[in-house]
């Protein structure tokens, strides 16, 4: 495969992992189309012509020729300036790195974070959250996060990599929406009645196991392991973490438990405050699990040589 090849795949698959359905992320697509037709000349030539097929801004090729075939890759869940040294340290001991991939956006990908934080809100919606009061929020949210990177130096890693002329990606959202899908079944079929259930059927993953070795598997952070669990929220994508505000209304709903992969500390005196529990996966732990869904697609059309790094264990599943 090539570097385009990979980058078209893992953009098909997140539309396909997408926990609105697959269905929602094409209709955006085409109201997106839409509006494009009817730009101007010059707004036209200011646009992302990417976002046309790619909904998610945050996964994008950042450096190197889509042309580029690709047989070993060196993944991790944040690349930056070391680890691009450390691709091009290895390439000098003979292991041929043809692409770097960062789960974690960089360049182009990093300064387009928000503009996949509208899957907050069509998330919210289907949970009953209404579509009007999730939208309102998040515009507060995503303004926020917007200001937070927007004096980021975007760049530094792309550059560092265009001088050592390493293929370079990131694949962020199109991860996330499989490890949030996953879960989200897992646990709608399963049905667990305790928090002590759900983190047992946490552990029963090999992602989480592997955490727990390490010290940062899932742990329980508001209730306990005997209280009930209720109806279960696995919130793990839309760019990072969403309004601070939207407890109350998901308590409303009837959301018992949130299973998330990290929470702030403002967020967690919010919904602690409206006695949701909540059960904090751990954040590496599930970026891993999302990127092996994906590369277990990747890898029936290509068997990859993968080097992990940067926090990223390779687990492969049987399907």
């Amino acid at each position: 495969m090539t570097l385009k090849d990979i980058y078209e795949f893992v953009v098909k698959e997140g539309i396909s992992a997408d926990p609105r359905g697959k269905s929602v992320a094409t209709r955006n697509l085409a109201r997106l189309k839409k509006r494009y037709r009817q730009l101007n000349k010059k707004a036209k030539e200011e646009f992302d012509a990417e976002r046309l097929w790619n909904p998610y801004s945050d996964t994008r090729i950042l450096c190197g020729s889509p042309a580029q075939k690709v047989k070993t890759i060196l993944l991790g869940i944040d690349i930056e300036g070391a680890e691009l040294l450390l691709a091009d340290r290895l390439n000098q001991q003979g292991e041929k790195i043809d692409l770097v991939m960062s789960h974690h956006p960089e360049g182009k990908a990093l300064a387009g974070l928000t503009e996949v934080m509208d899957i907050h809100s069509e998330i919210l919606k289907d949970l009953g959250v209404p579509i009007s009061v999730a939208e309102s929020l998040m515009a507060e949210r995503i303004a926020e996060v917007k200001r937070k990177v927007m004096p980021a130096n975007h760049s530094r890693s792309v550059d560092m990599a265009r001088l050592l002329k390493l293929g370079f990606m990131c694949c962020h959202t199109v991860a996330d929406n499989h490890v949030a899908s996953y879960l989200q079944k897992l646990m709608d079929r399963k049905k667990p009645d305790s928090l002590g259930d759900v983190l047992d059927i946490l552990k029963g993953i090999a992602e989480y196991r592997q955490a727990f070795k390490e010290k940062a598997g899932p742990r329980i952070i508001v209730g306990e392991p005997k209280r009930q669990a209720g109806k279960i929220f696995v919130d793990m994508t839309g760019g990072t973490e969403g309004s601070k505000d939207i407890f109350q209304k998901l308590a409303t709903a009837g959301i018992g438990t949130i299973v998330a992969m990290h929470l702030s500390e403002e967020h967690f005196r919010k919904v602690r405050a409206e006695h949701i529990n909540v059960i904090i996966a751990g954040h590496i732990g599930s970026d891993s699990l999302g990127l092996n869904l994906l590369l277990d697609k990747l890898e029936k059309r290509q068997k990859l040589n993968i080097i992990e790094c940067s926090g990223f264990k390779r687990i492969r599943r049987k399907h």
